[in-house]
């Protein structure tokens, strides 16, 4: 009533009501948290970075008013002081010099996780630039330096994003598209939003890719409708859906501006449903511009919260789809449907490029990108395949062994008995694979041609077995195969004083210069072989 009795002029709007992040922290040096409390009052941060970075400030001064009292403003602070923070910080465990322990019961004595470290130690280094850089303090040292991350540290940080197994996010799909109206949460009085909110809010979360904090300051006309190069706003009964491109309009987010960004057509026709019978609801100031702005998602002259999805709706579409609300990685959150939306773009059967899935996602940098997206095994698998590896370094060449030769005891005697394949002709040197001519065959004593009739007499005989002998290949050797003639023809010059195995070499042996190394290539991938 009083919200309603405040947008007609007579009165305030009521105060935000006190949750568990507005009360402030307290404790530790005095002179310490008398300088934090002038930087938050200074800092042009965002209220919730400021807060955070508050926090971790004065767990600082808890910690200094416990180990170095003679160091309890920040002017008083040395690069031995800044090393023995960062050595504590290194060794510290969870809920150590914290004022609060909700939450932390299950973690508590744990050691601290890489980018919880990282995170306070860049908090720290943010308080001691800003208070150097307005020259409330001596510069005695480089906070960049003197607080640098260790690489014990930043060696365990990276790109690591906690992605939901496609089965469990299928099944969360399948709830969202068959939301009913028993599925919503019961109060005492019934459904608190309408079922067509609540699915309009689904919908966005599981196709949209994007933050919780983005979702609710969705405005209204934020869908777009675009044919044949033709925009059509908020009305998507004028296109047909399988020829239309919905347009989502995001608004300014926490790295960037406002942005426009293609999504499935049925959260565009989710998101229709919903403000075609959204009732007329006060303007309200986006946090982020300062803007008075028709919010799609209010509802009784509120705005959803955007903690709404993590715990509502998400623990709604758990029991409907009968999957755990967490996993191996964690309790599945709002933030989780980003990263598993964008590493299924990524590793598509037709995939999103990097650049394509930053401008998607609307980062600044294509690193922060790579937060988010994660090549899956499947992907890496066709990958490895395809690059060839084994068949790159090592290749298979066809061998006939005459065992009339062995049995009869003529290849103790050294008659020739194994006899490799080169597509024009046969190589009966025992350690082939030895020789340094195998892949540019100089022709020499035991080399026959296979148009002789030697050849036709061995390719005669019915007791022959057929094998397959893998030859490691050296670089000259691969550029040979793969490169061609131009390769050939240098590995030919690097062998022309290298001896045959029968002895003399390739120029002794008056080799032509058109020998090439096709024919063996022909051979081992069935093609007919050339002359």
């Amino acid at each position: 009533m009083q919200r309603a009795v405040a947008e007609l002029g007579y009165c305030e709007p009521p105060r935000r009501m006190t949750g568990r992040h507005s009360a402030r922290a307290t404790g530790g040096a005095q002179e310490w948290a008398r300088w934090v409390e002038r930087w938050y009052d200074t800092s042009t941060l965002t209220p919730r970075v400021r807060g955070s970075i508050r926090s971790t400030l004065f767990k600082v001064g808890r910690w200094l008013e416990a180990e170095h009292p003679e160091a309890d403003g920040p002017a008083s602070w040395t690069r031995q002081t800044c090393a023995a923070w960062i050595a504590a910080l290194d060794r510290m465990k969870v809920g150590d010099y914290v004022q609060r322990t909700v939450g932390l019961e299950d973690r508590i004595g744990k050691p601290l996780e890489a980018p919880t470290k990282a995170t306070q130690l860049s908090a720290v280094r943010t308080f001691f630039r800003d208070c150097q850089e307005w020259e409330w303090m001596p510069r005695r040292f480089d906070p960049q330096r003197a607080l640098a991350t260790p690489r014990s540290v930043s060696a365990l940080l990276g790109p690591d994003p906690r992605v939901i197994a496609d089965e469990i996010w299928a099944k969360l799909m399948w709830a969202g598209l068959n939301l009913q109206e028993d599925d919503l949460p019961q109060t005492q009085s019934g459904n608190f939003y309408p079922l067509e909110l609540v699915r309009a809010v689904t919908l966005t979360w599981l196709f949209s890719g994007q933050r919780s904090d983005e979702i609710a300051r969705l405005r209204v006309g934020c869908i777009r409708w675009q044919h044949d190069g033709t925009t059509i706003a908020g009305d998507s009964k004028q296109v047909l859906a399988r020829d239309a491109v919905c347009l989502l309009d995001v608004p300014t987010h926490k790295t960037g501006t406002a942005f426009t960004k293609p999504v499935d057509p049925i959260l565009g026709q989710a998101l229709e449903a919903w403000q075609a019978i959204r009732p007329d609801q006060p303007k309200f100031i986006d946090r982020r511009t300062g803007e008075l702005v028709d919010q799609l998602f209010a509802f009784r002259a509120r705005k959803v919260s955007s903690a709404y999805i993590n715990n509502t709706v998400i623990p709604m579409l758990c029991r409907k789809a009968g999957v755990p609300a967490a996993d191996v990685r964690g309790n599945i959150t709002s933030h989780r449907a980003r990263s598993t939306i964008a590493s299924q773009l990524y590793n598509a059967k037709e995939p999103m490029t990097l650049f394509e899935l930053q401008a998607w996602l609307g980062h600044r940098s294509p690193q922060s990108t790579q937060f988010y997206t994660k090549i899956s095994p499947t992907t890496l698998t066709r990958a490895y395949d395809d690059a060839g590896y084994f068949s790159r370094n090592v290749r298979t060449i066809e061998v006939l062994v005459d065992r009339d030769a062995v049995t009869s005891g003529a290849a103790a005697a050294g008659e020739p008995w194994q006899h490799y394949d080169l597509g024009h002709g046969y190589c009966t040197y025992t350690f082939f694979e030895q020789c340094p001519h195998r892949m540019a065959c100089a022709r020499c004593d035991f080399y026959t041609p296979k148009n002789s009739s030697k050849a036709q007499l061995l390719e005669a005989k019915s007791n022959l077995q057929k094998m397959r002998a893998m030859i490691p290949l050296s670089e000259d050797e691969q550029a040979a195969v793969d490169d061609g003639q131009a390769a050939l023809d240098r590995l030919l010059d690097r062998l022309a004083d290298i001896p045959t195995p029968a002895g003399p070499t390739r120029q002794q042996l008056d080799v032509p210069a058109n020998v090439t190394l096709l024919p063996i290539v022909a051979v081992r991938q069935g093609k007919a072989p050339q002359a």
